[in-house]
């Protein structure tokens, strides 16, 4: 009984220390504060190392000795002077006054997370309120703030200006967050703090920070120490906890590498890595099509992954481990894919969860900006092909062909350069994706002369008051350029496919481009109908879209087309017209058909319509053009969509035959003709005669 009332008093007198070191954490910046608040976690460290790595024998000595706070002051003394990576410690910058006003915001506790400014708010410990949700409550901008981007901002500003204060807040913040942070929950969780994507974002930044900043004043010993005491903790979690698919999986296992790597003296840290090659190698091909393409089919995640990929490749290198051949070849194409996607401007497509991104100049990171990623990407690989078309054409050698479908994604990229003023169009045949999905099965994204016409609505946002409102409504097949039957959503799935798109669906030629696929699984649609489109695209003048609607009964149909917020739409008589700068897209329905025509813009009842997001959390207003008809039974259904440059063209058209396997049309613009034979079933069928 004394003996139990013993421990209990040790165990008493331990959490009291704790919980006054919680409220005096800011006073713990040397080893000897750190030992003297928490003991126990020096000692966790100290279990975490390899004490017989090569450097640490002096370490080993004192710490033998039972004097952790000697073993502490040699452990840094040996990160500093270990030699490795040079290439990230940075020396001491010259002391300013220089001031960057975004970071400034960040050290009044101000993040902006998503297009959303907050202040964090202050515990009556002192420490910053981690769990905070922002302004709406969104569960988002917690776990976002958590992956500290705005301490990267802060220290970068360090770096460039020298002013004290950034590296001053730095340092104060980790203490705050690390020392909060406890106890490790030791589970897979999905809190603010201990999620697994949090986790991993937050091992990278630090495993920099810590090098980079071993030699500043400004940094304090327990801070160094804090982090190396929290990064085994946060190996154990990506190691333990992480996700089994997806892009989730590379960052996750990319930080567990980054870490093992970075400080090989953890005594796991071969078996880490070890487990993260097992894993990527294995990864990789579960998630990136064999044409390149990763399988979650949005391009935002596409670059996600490839990033983390890349990375995890990048730190094998530094540990002098191989990977297999094909590993760094899947990378070359998903490189290949970012750079053969994106629009002239350098943004991407809108396709399933994506941003449309930053264009040049703007600030960058590799989820946002195709055109720097791919800039970026030459330096590495040296394909002159990524920089002709990252340029503009300006440099590098010309892609052989201009248009590329990717039979695996179900996906036509149909362009008429690589200028800026390129036509662009993005045509989705393929699966539903495998995370992040929207049901969009056949939409159409077009722009030219440097502006969006038609257009993807955006992911608007995942959590808070943006995402109630709009989050069905992008997901939904409503905000996509597709033809709902009856009203009613396409159903989910499939999320992958076993197999490629056959040859017969799809056709590029020098003048132009072909491709079709068919959809015919709605949600609590009564009886059978299917859809099938079919996209024409003749070189550098204009597309024909054909639409076929299979069905046992009388439906309602809608034909929607979405324009970008920035254009000017003009009915004209059964044709519309998006207008923007003088530049201009034309829908013409070439069928004979009674369609009624309307436009909604900014709807919010009877349901959301009618609005536009290029960036998570941002959204306004924009046109949608429907084309309502009844039909009674099958019926097909012609749209030729023409791009104009300063000035209208003389367009006529004569439709020669109709049947069921497609169209036979006659198209006379301004001095030039076409006749074009456009299939529903087979690429092999496509016909172009120019008559002059």
């Amino acid at each position: 009984m004394k003996k139990f009332q013993i421990q209990l008093s040790f165990l008493v007198i331990l959490l009291c220390s704790q919980v006054l070191a919680q409220n005096n954490w800011k006073n713990i910046k040397t080893i000897e504060d750190l030992y003297e608040s928490y003991p126990n976690r020096l000692e966790f460290l100290f279990d975490q190392l390899d004490l017989n790595y090569d450097g640490l024998v002096e370490v080993k000595k004192s710490y033998e000795e039972k004097d952790l706070v000697t073993a502490a002051r040699k452990l840094l003394i040996y990160y500093k002077k270990n030699g490795k990576l040079d290439s990230i410690r940075k020396k001491q910058p010259i002391v300013t006054n220089e001031s960057v006003s975004k970071s400034d915001t960040i050290l009044k506790n101000v993040f902006t997370i998503q297009n959303v400014k907050s202040k964090l708010p202050i515990l009556k410990d002192s420490h910053r309120d981690w769990y905070y949700k922002g302004p709406f409550n969104d569960e988002e901008w917690a776990w976002l703030s958590n992956r500290h981007s705005q301490l990267s901002q802060v220290f970068q500003s360090y770096l460039e200006t020298g002013n004290p204060k950034y590296a001053l807040y730095v340092d104060e913040f980790l203490r705050d967050f690390i020392i909060k942070s406890w106890p490790y929950p030791k589970k897979k969780s999905t809190t603010s703090v201990w999620r697994g994507l949090e986790v991993s974002f937050r091992a990278k930044k630090w495993s920099d920070i810590f090098y980079s900043s071993l030699n500043f004043d400004q940094f304090y010993p327990a801070t160094h120490l804090l982090i190396l005491i929290s990064l085994a903790e946060h190996a154990h979690y990506n190691y333990n906890f992480h996700s089994k698919k997806d892009n989730w999986l590379t960052m996750e296992i990319s930080a567990l590498t980054k870490i093992a790597s970075f400080f090989p003296e953890y005594k796991l840290s071969n078996q880490w890595i070890d487990y993260s090659i097992k894993e990527m190698t294995k990864s990789m091909q579960e998630q990136i099509y064999p044409d390149g393409v990763q399988t979650e089919l949005s391009s935002h995640y596409h670059n996600v992954s490839l990033k983390n990929f890349e990375l995890f490749n990048d730190l094998c290198i530094l540990v002098g481990r191989d990977l297999p051949d094909y590993y760094l070849k899947t990378i070359e194409e998903m490189y290949n894919y970012s750079a053969r996607v994106m629009r002239p401007d350098g943004s991407r497509p809108l396709n399933n969860d994506s941003d449309r991104g930053n264009q040049l100049g703007k600030t960058y990171t590799f989820a946002y900006d195709n055109r720097q990623l791919i800039l970026d990407g030459y330096e590495k690989y040296n394909n002159p092909e990524w920089l002709f078309i990252a340029t503009n054409g300006k440099k590098g050698i010309a892609p052989k062909q201009k248009s590329f479908f990717y039979p695996w994604a179900g996906q036509l990229i149909s362009r008429s350069g690589y200028d800026k003023l390129a036509h662009w169009a993005f045509f989705d045949v393929g699966p539903w994706g495998s995370g992040h999905q929207h049901q969009d099965k056949l939409h159409l994204s077009i722009s030219a002369y440097g502006y969006d016409f038609l257009v993807d609505s955006g992911r608007f946002a995942y959590k808070g008051v943006v995402a109630d409102k709009f989050r069905s409504f992008a997901r939904g097949s409503s905000a996509h350029n597709v033809v709902l039957i009856d009203n009613k959503n396409q159903s989910p799935g499939p999320e992958k496919t076993l197999s490629p798109q056959s040859i017969d669906k799809y056709k590029i030629t020098q003048d132009y481009d072909y491709a079709f696929g068919t959809f015919n699984n709605f949600l609590e649609l009564k009886g059978e109908a299917e859809h099938t489109r079919a996209l024409f695209y003749l070189r550098d003048q204009f597309w024909l879209v054909l639409d076929n609607i299979t069905t046992d009964r009388p439906r309602n149909l809608k034909f929607l087309w979405h324009w970008h917020p920035k254009c000017r739409v003009i009915q004209e008589s059964i044709n519309t017209r998006g207008v923007v700068d003088k530049k201009s897209l034309k829908i013409m329905p070439l069928s004979n058909v009674n369609f009624k025509i309307s436009q909604v813009s900014g709807q919010e009842n009877p349901n959301i319509q009618g609005w536009y997001s290029s960036e998570y959390n941002l959204y306004e207003p924009n046109i949608l053009t429907e084309y309502s008809v009844e039909i009674d039974k099958t019926e097909s259904f012609l749209w030729l969509i023409i791009p104009e440059n300063n000035s209208q063209r003389q367009i006529k058209t004569n439709v020669l035959e109709v049947n069921s396997s497609g169209f036979d049309i006659e198209i006379f613009i301004d001095n030039e003709s076409w006749i074009i034979t456009i299939p529903l079933k087979s690429s092999l069928d496509v016909e172009l005669v120019k008559k002059n």
